[in-house]
């Protein structure tokens, strides 16, 4: 990783070839068997189904600033292969809210006053906090587009959606729920943030995206263009798109696995699936030891998602 993100400096994972094409499993480590086994159903997917046709040819994308310094913040900005929409990181460990406001006013800047800018608190603050802090965020960032997950549990989201002005986006509280679709059913969200991998796939996302009504934004598990490629593929899909992606963060990584990387062009990605390059995959294989832990972790993800696996 270019930065550190979501506690990250290395993202690790495995590829998966198939008549469809290549698939990308890559749940986080501290993700245990059951919740991992969507992960291997959207790579099993992408590799031995493929993906629906789409609707469009490009996908508009958000500029990802991770929990830096003002100056780094409005270079991620200018940077963005001319992103228009910016989703920054707040809430981060060890920082406080001046941090976060220097970033939006760095952030707002660099998009200039027509740009949108949302917000990532990952869950971290309770709805006292939320409530109190919106609206110094709202200044700061010159207009709110959503604040995503503010809190933890739906009951939370749902209190700050009726206390704020600022609409309410939901992503831990669909891929990490048992029942994705209660996140529309409380009240707890005005925009559902879908990402492929953790939810299972492209067709998947399509049929929740159908049921829970919400307007959708398609956000990256922070893949490689392999599978951030699926992502697309959903983007593409989806017989609405309000709002910019989050799909636009192959940048946060120092290497990628194809030669044509799935880079914003215009503030858009173009709709294709990369192929790896050979010399890259051997550039990054990672070793005997991590392809065995894998190895062991696919058989264990397999049979949960058989049915027999642990928690």
């Amino acid at each position: 990783m270019r930065t550190r993100f979501r506690g990250l400096l290395v993202r690790e994972g495995v590829l998966l070839r198939g008549p469809a094409g290549w698939g990308e499993f890559s749940p986080f480590w501290d993700y245990g068997p059951r919740e991992s086994a969507p992960w291997l159903r959207a790579a099993r997917e992408a590799a031995y189904d493929g993906f629906p046709p789409p609707v469009r040819d490009r996908v508009p994308v958000n500029a990802t600033v991770p929990a830096v310094g003002p100056e780094r913040a409005h270079e991620v900005v200018a940077q963005s292969g001319g992103c228009t929409t910016a989703k920054v990181k707040v809430a981060e460990p060890g920082q406080g809210e001046a941090d976060d406001l220097a970033r939006l006013e760095a952030v707002r800047d660099a998009l200039g006053p027509a740009g949108r800018v949302r917000i990532d608190v990952n869950g971290l603050w309770d709805v006292d906090e939320a409530v109190r802090r919106l609206p110094a965020y709202d200044r700061a960032a010159g207009g709110l587009e959503y604040v995503e997950q503010p809190c933890r549990t739906l009951d939370e989201l749902a209190r700050v959606r009726r206390a704020v002005d600022v609409p309410v986006a939901a992503d831990e509280s669909i891929r990490r729920a048992e029942d994705p679709l209660l996140v529309a059913l409380a009240g707890a969200a005005d925009v559902a943030v879908l990402k492929v991998q953790p939810l299972g796939g492209v067709r998947a996302c399509l049929e929740l995206a159908e049921r829970c009504g919400l307007p959708v934004v398609v956000s990256s598990a922070l893949e490689t263009s392999v599978g951030i490629a699926a992502g697309v593929a959903l983007a593409a899909a989806l017989p609405e798109l309000p709002y910019a992606c989050g799909l636009a963060t192959v940048q946060l990584l120092r290497h990628d696995l194809v030669d044509d990387p799935l880079l914003p062009v215009d503030g858009a990605l173009a709709v294709r699936r990369p192929q790896p390059s050979p010399a890259r995959l051997a550039e990054h294989d990672a070793g005997v030891d991590a392809g065995w832990r894998w190895r062991q972790r696919l058989d264990a993800v397999g049979r949960a998602a058989a049915g027999g696996g642990a928690a």
